[in-house]
């Protein structure tokens, strides 16, 4: 599949599933190999979802992963909390 086509469809898909217009839908990583395709994207709507799509070539299937920030946290090298991102 184009890149184009794919960026296209992976936009509509996104703008239909939260009910935006497609212009507020925006590619965060997007990547071609072979004949497999793979995007993340989310929209300009505070608290919007996350979306992994990824096209499978060989099966002509897309998949259609959706994501929520559950929290964020600060990290700084150095002021590690006890029994945190320990290496």
């Amino acid at each position: 599949m184009s890149n184009n086509k794919f960026e296209k469809f992976c936009k509509e898909t996104v703008a239909e599933d939260v009910g935006v217009n497609i212009d507020d839908v925006f590619i965060v990583w997007i990547s071609k190999v072979l004949q497999n395709n793979k995007a993340m994207l989310s929209t300009t709507m505070q608290g919007s979802p996350y979306y992994e799509i990824t096209y499978n070539g060989d099966k002509d299937e897309f998949y259609i992963d959706k994501y929520v920030k559950e929290s964020n946290r600060v990290f700084r090298p150095g002021n590690e909390p006890a029994g945190n991102y320990a290496a």
